[in-house]
């Protein structure tokens, strides 16, 4: 019998934090962090956290012999992005100009300099640190109990523009729109940390313990974001 949840280990992500909010929210299900192939592909569910650069990222995942593996298990089965592994699902990064896995359509952007400044023309830091609301554009599973307009934590440079805009599940404001959470059947990922959302990541969590990896798009449910 394989573990409820495998969370994808590649050297990259502070694993132990996803891992305890795993256990905290399901405490009978079986969380491994691992980088078996057997072990991950012989999981009901997959978690992909990360964080850092996209370079060193994508360099991990080849050097561990991980991409095949993390491609069939983003097509097969309950399926979690977190950080930067919601960004590198997508096809490029500005970020050292790196190409990625290219599950999903879409490319990463930096923040542009000249774009991030708030209303009264003050000058917003990159990287994007701290609380902002997640807005839903679509009804899904994991958004179950949770408001739209939620505050969840976040740390990035980075953003997803996605190459179809049915993927946005949710956008964030800094300033402009950029999508914040994307999905597509058994897919979701999410550019905001969960692990260090308090009640609101754990709610979604808690969801993705319960989801059977289905996913149908409300009609009108595309968000207007980059």
């Amino acid at each position: 019998m394989g573990a409820d949840v495998a969370i994808i280990d590649y050297g990259m992500g502070n694993l132990r934090s996803v891992s305890k909010a795993f256990e905290h929210v399901a405490p009978t299900a079986s969380v491994v962090v691992t980088a078996d192939p057997e072990v991950i592909l012989g999981a009901a569910r997959v978690v992909f956290p990360g964080q850092g650069a996209a370079p060193d990222c994508m360099r991990e995942i080849e050097a561990r012999g991980l991409r095949g593996v993390i491609t069939q298990a983003a097509r097969s089965k309950p399926f979690l992005g977190i950080c930067m592994g919601q960004q590198v699902l997508f096809e490029h990064s500005e970020e050292g100009d790196t190409p990625c896995l290219g599950i999903l359509p879409g490319r990463v952007l930096r923040f542009p300099a000249e774009a991030m400044h708030d209303d009264q023309g003050q000058r917003l830091k990159v990287p994007h640190m701290g609380w902002n609301e997640v807005h839903q554009t679509s009804e899904h599973p994991l958004w179950a109990g949770i408001p739209s307009g939620t505050r969840f934590y976040f740390v990035h440079s980075y953003y997803v523009e996605a190459g179809d805009p049915g993927l946005v599940a949710g956008f964030t404001l800094y300033p402009f729109a950029f999508t914040s959470a994307v999905a597509r059947d058994n897919i979701f990922a999410v550019q905001f940390h969960p692990e260090k959302s308090q009640s609101a990541g754990l709610t979604l969590l808690a969801n993705f313990v319960m989801w059977d990896g289905k996913f149908q798009p409300t009609a009108g449910s595309a968000g207007a974001c980059r």
